[in-house]
């Protein structure tokens, strides 16, 4: 009799170990569909466009998004509030060492390191995500955290966040007013926003 219910205990908690494994699924990213807009301001004017997503993946444990990374082509960099001879040249300085300096940096990488879920959207297929993640621009390595609202079904996602950052804390000074003084109308704000919108391949 002990030694039935010695298995039946064991059993119990095999049951138990497998149904509370991790099973971490990598879905990946559709690069066709998914968006990175961005947007930078002077102290008169601002400029805004996308860059594409070159590849990436979510990681999923169970419907919560544990993990991912999005690789970025900064090649692609373009704007879309100027036309023909504007629209070339600014889309040629960011790409220049002024800026992004993609010759040398063509890729920018995030990768997310750790995210908190909120509490209050437990169970829901539409979720709210604080977001840790590692963002490297020009080989420099910076932590940023921002919220994301991720809806997981299954294995698929569609996921969006906002994120702003210090484009100084990647060696990206041209015209910053920290660095250089009396730009008066050329100095331009050291915060650049993006808008992320991801979806997954189907």
């Amino acid at each position: 009799m002990k030694k039935i219910m010695l298995l039946i205990t064991l059993s119990i908690f095999t049951l138990f170990a497998i149904a509370t494994k991790p099973h971490i699924d990598y879905v990946k990213v559709d690069i066709h569909k998914s968006t990175i807009k961005w947007k930078g301001s002077k102290v008169t004017e601002g400029h805004e466009g996308f860059v594409q997503v070159q590849e990436g993946f979510l990681m999923i444990d169970h419907g919560t998004l544990v993990g991912g990374q999005i690789n970025i082509n900064m090649n692609s960099i373009s704007n879309t509030d100027m036309e023909g001879r504007m629209k070339a040249r600014i889309e040629g300085h960011l790409k220049s060492d002024d800026f992004f300096y993609v010759e040398k940096f063509p890729s920018s990488i995030l990768k997310i390191r750790e995210v908190i879920k909120d509490p209050v959207s437990e169970g829901d297929l539409e979720s709210s995500y604080t977001v840790v993640a590692e963002l490297t621009i020009k080989e420099i390595t910076n932590t940023i955290e921002f919220v994301a609202d991720i809806n997981i079904n299954r294995n698929q996602f569609s996921a969006t966040a906002k994120i702003q950052i210090d484009r100084t804390l990647w060696d990206i000074k041209y015209h910053s007013g920290n660095y250089v003084k009396d730009l008066g109308d050329k100095l331009i704000l050291d915060e650049i926003e993006f808008d992320i919108s991801l979806v997954s391949v189907k």
